[in-house]
């Protein structure tokens, strides 16, 4: 047995060094767009509601995002350094996707929607993301984003209404149904163009990567 111990050890050495650079390859590797044939409803900034940017924009950068995942907070910390130089070529929409393993998510995504009934999406979006780590694990996030409510100058009265009214329930509902018929399942999931980010986690320098390529792509030979 001992005469076959060095080829073992060999052996076992070098099957953890493959691994080990299989791992880091997964880890460096940048993020590749993956492209699906959709219709032009199923596209995923078909009948968009939240749109930041220019209609005509090269570049339409379609999230759909959970407001209490921790990555899609980190990416929006940097939405403005991912828009930082491309001004009115590039066009961001938002789309709920909250998960069931978030507690508190649906009840974000309503709060966002109820704001939007008085004109103030963008505002609660950035509000939610910035105090994530506040509401995250509150007994009652529904207090707190009544404060923020009355910090933005809502009708908060209405805003609590709105909150448990059809309307802003079946906006969430229809942005999940479109992120479920596209194969979604897990946040944020990005698509430049129309085509997909993938692997997931996406980063800033993944976004700006498929920025920068789809821009290339729109350029005149």
């Amino acid at each position: 047995m001992k005469r076959y111990l060095p080829f073992v050890i060999v052996a076992v050495v070098g099957l953890a060094t493959v691994v080990t650079g299989t791992m880091l390859f997964r880890a460096k590797r940048p993020s590749v767009p993956i492209s699906k044939n959709l219709t032009a409803s199923e596209k995923p900034d078909a009948d968009a509601r939240h749109v930041r940017g220019e209609a005509n924009a090269a570049v339409t950068l379609v999230e759909f995002g959970d407001f209490q995942c921790p990555p899609c907070g980190k990416l929006a910390a940097a939405s403005d350094q991912i828009k930082e130089g491309y001004g009115s070529q590039l066009r961001v929409i938002f789309r709920h996707f909250p998960l069931h393993n978030h507690k508190h998510a649906q009840e974000a995504a309503l709060a966002s929607e109820a704001a939007d009934l008085q004109g103030h999406f963008w505002e609660m979006h950035d509000l939610l993301y910035r105090e994530q780590a506040a509401w995250n694990k509150a007994d009652n996030p529904r207090a707190l984003f009544a404060t923020y409510a009355g910090t933005l100058g809502l009708d908060v009265d209405r805003f609590k209404s709105d909150m448990d009214g059809p309307e802003v329930k079946e906006r969430v509902e229809s942005d999940q149904k479109r992120g479920t018929a596209l194969g979604i399942t897990a946040t944020p999931t990005i698509f430049i163009n129309d085509v997909q980010i993938v692997p997931l986690p996406v980063d800033v320098a993944g976004v700006r990567a498929a920025i920068d390529s789809a821009l290339k792509a729109k350029s005149p030979p």
